[in-house]
């Protein structure tokens, strides 16, 4: 996005009332149904207000505990479903007589020496096929004396199969059925039956073998029939789930979710009456009775009432905003910030509002998170501000909750103040102690108010310590996620970057130590300005460490790194010292954008300078070319000029830092004289014009100047033998 265009969206007014538009109707549209917006109720609470009188009649709503439990009720006194498959016992048997015949057959084969080599017998195994193979010529005799009594067996079992097939063979394991009894269906009527008469399929199984274990015959044999036998049981009867959860949804749905009737000028709750959990019941079930009594028109009606509930919330901050955080306000990228995090917390709200579990879940709601986000981004007072709207809106959210809003008011304003003056990151998960206090407090306070349990107490408790154990986490990851997506600069990012360990400020001490060294005199300037004027004491620091870092690319262009005393603008005409040290500006912009550094901090390495003339080159040239050929403009700093107390401070602070460095013997009127003229010279100039520095902060600023110069330049007691020390060894022995 082109420059002008990115600024201009950052700036609009009509971008700005339609992020704060979009917004609204977002939030709005989460907004619970009509009957939930007016002021809830709590048992055990007072009613102040005047009778409550029903103006029509209508059903009153169950307990929800007794309404779940009467919905549960139903769906055990389901009996699970299971269809009856005749057609599965009349093919198992019919095929039972088939393969009786073939057995025979065999079992006549194998008496005659058969082969059998084009019989393949599915039914029986590998195993049990060879014991009629091969049987001994002694066993085959055995079998033959025997052969009129496994023509007997096998129609043993065919009857047995039939009974089995009578009682029933249930598809599921008879153990996993938590129920006494089942219901068979068939066609359309269902035959309760008890589970005991009925035989699963391992237990069928069971029944057959048993059955052929008790006759007389050699256990190879005995074996090889019980396996051919119970090839052939089947379950021919057979769960469905479907069926099942039809008759239990069909149980649940004859279950009334009323209890009663409040007939049409009834009194529902007198004024000053204790809230019972019945006449809670009644209010509930009135609200929802009038909501569905409401119409299109009337719910288009209602939405504007919430469109206009929220724009006067959003009003209170905004009108705060426009008067005191002007900065802000201009900027449609802080905006919109600030309102995604409204958007983000109101849609957790809503989220947590449809969870139809009995637990207070409001507790999980981070409004806690908000408030540190917006305290560390931008400031305390700004923190504290959109805490109070957005526990405003997320109690209207909960239908105007207001034990919700005043317990999450109370655990953000602390966590707003912990976060207030945070110094590092680590920092964030002290609040942890400070949102417990004030949730627990809060609980304990509404709890002993509506005669809560000791253990309705102790749960919210648990769920709102969750909440303060959660928020510092979770406000540490948020915080990175919107530093690098809006890129904000806040008080954690500026405390890092003033790590001297930082690679710029480490290769601008060891290319260009003079320069280092100023900047760090300047950083304290700049600090103990801004805090005389209650600007930024940190940006200002950072942004002096940083104003001069594009002399680590050429640092033998500037005096302060010239060890050697040689100048290199001895040798230089005037335009040529101009471009060198003008590049250092350009050259520190292309460094700080490599590396990842804020626009805030940026701003301070042209700005510091602003558009001032410099004086040395310009009378060098003047005296060179004569005044009349030379133009002022070219012997200017590029600009911009500073255009906020910070940068404005880091500009005057350049400026008396190397002035009072060049005096020889400074005392404190000399200083003080030399910071006086080089602050009305930046005056006169029109430098400050951008800046909000006023001449009450001038004052100050100059004060803390002539505070801190004096310090760093006082006069010392000079050591015995000082100037022989200072002239050297070899000196001294010249001198004998």
């Amino acid at each position: 996005m082109p420059e002008k265009k990115q600024s201009k969206f950052r700036t609009s007014l009509r971008i700005k009332l339609l992020i704060a538009l979009s917004a609204i109707i977002l939030i709005a549209l989460m907004f619970p149904k009509g009957e939930s917006i007016e002021s809830e109720v709590s048992v055990g609470s007072i009613w102040i207000h005047d009778d409550l009188i029903a103006p029509f009649s209508f059903p009153v709503l169950k307990d929800p505990d007794v309404y779940k439990a009467e919905l549960k009720a139903a769906a055990a006194g389901i009996y699970p479903v299971f269809i009856k498959k005749d057609d599965e016992s009349k093919i198992a048997s019919d095929s039972l007589k088939n393969y009786n015949k073939f057995l025979i057959q065999i079992i006549d084969s194998v008496l005659s020496n058969d082969t059998l080599k084009d019989f393949n017998p599915t039914f029986l195994s590998t195993e049990s096929f060879n014991i009629f193979k091969n049987l001994k010529k002694e066993e085959k005799n055995t079998l033959l004396s025997k052969h009129i009594s496994i023509s007997r067996v096998l129609e043993i079992v065919q009857s047995e199969l039939n009974i089995i097939y009578g009682f029933g063979i249930l598809n599921q394991d008879s153990s996993q059925i938590n129920r006494d009894s089942i219901a068979i269906r068939t066609g359309n009527v269902d035959r309760i039956v008890k589970l005991n008469s009925m035989l699963d399929l391992s237990s069928a199984k069971s029944d057959i073998g048993n059955s052929i274990s008790d006759m007389n015959f050699q256990t190879n044999i005995k074996q090889a029939l019980i396996e051919y036998a119970t090839h052939f049981v089947f379950p021919n009867l057979i769960y469905s789930p479907k069926l099942t959860q039809e008759e239990i949804t069909q149980a649940q749905n004859n279950v009334s979710q009323y209890s009663g009737i409040v007939n049409e000028n009834e009194r529902i709750i007198a004024k000053h009456d204790r809230v019972t959990k019945e006449a809670k019941l009644k209010i509930e079930s009135y609200k929802l009775a009038k909501g569905e009594q409401v119409g299109g028109e009337g719910n288009l009606l209602q939405f504007s009432g919430k469109i206009l509930h929220l724009a006067f919330l959003f009003t209170l901050l905004t009108i705060y905003l426009f008067l005191f955080r002007k900065k802000i306000f201009n900027d449609n990228q802080k905006i919109l910030l600030i309102l995604i995090n409204f958007v983000f917390i109101s849609f957790i709200t809503f989220l947590i509002d449809q969870i139809p579990i009995d637990a207070p879940l409001q507790f999980l709601i981070f409004i806690p998170v908000v408030s540190m986000l917006l305290t560390i981004i931008f400031d305390s007072r700004i923190g504290f501000y959109s805490t109070v709207v957005i526990v405003l809106i997320t109690g209207a959210l909960r239908g105007n909750d207001y034990t919700f809003a005043a317990t999450n008011l109370f655990a953000g304003a602390l966590s707003v103040y912990t976060v207030r003056d945070i110094k590092n990151r680590s920092q964030i998960f002290r609040s942890f102690l400070y949102i417990l206090i004030g949730y627990l407090v809060a609980i304990l306070a509404f709890g002993l108010e509506r005669f809560a349990s000791a253990e309705n107490i102790l749960i919210e408790s648990a769920f709102a310590a969750s909440n303060a154990l959660i928020s510092p986490v979770l406000t540490y990851g948020l915080l990175i996620f919107f530093e690098r997506l809006f890129k904000i600069t806040t008080d954690l990012t500026l405390l890092e970057l003033s790590n001297f360990d930082r690679p710029l400020l480490k290769e601008l001490a060891r290319r260009a130590p003079g320069t280092f060294n100023h900047s760090m005199t300047m950083g304290t300037l700049a600090e103990s300005a801004a805090e005389s004027i209650k600007a930024n004491p940190l940006l200002a620091r950072v942004g002096a460490y940083y104003h001069d870092i594009g002399k680590t690319i050429t640092p033998h262009n500037f005096v302060e790194n010239q060890l050697n005393n040689q100048n290199i603008h001895e040798n230089l005409t005037p335009e040529e010292s101009v471009s060198l040290i003008v590049k250092h500006v350009r050259e520190g912009i292309t460094l700080a954008e490599e590396n990842n550094i804020p626009q805030e901090i940026i701003d301070f390495i042209p700005m510091h300078h602003g558009t001032m003339v410099m004086t040395y080159f310009y009378d060098k040239a003047k005296k060179l070319y004569g005044e009349e050929k030379v133009d002022i403009e070219e012997y200017k700093y590029p600009g911009p000029k500073p255009n906020s107390k910070e940068t404005a401070i880091v500009m005057l602070a350049d400026g008396c830092e190397s002035a009072v460095r060049s005096i020889e013997e400074p005392d404190p009127v000399k200083v003080e004289n030399l910071i006086e003229s080089i602050l009305q010279n930046r005056v006169d100039d029109g430098q400050l014009d951008e800046s909000p520095i006023t001449f009450s902060d001038l004052s100050k600023i100059k004060e803390a100047f002539v505070s801190i110069l004096l310090g760093q330049h006082h006069r010392r007691i000079r050591y015995p033998k000082q100037d022989e020390m200072e002239k050297g060894i070899d000196e001294k022995q010249d001198e004998q």
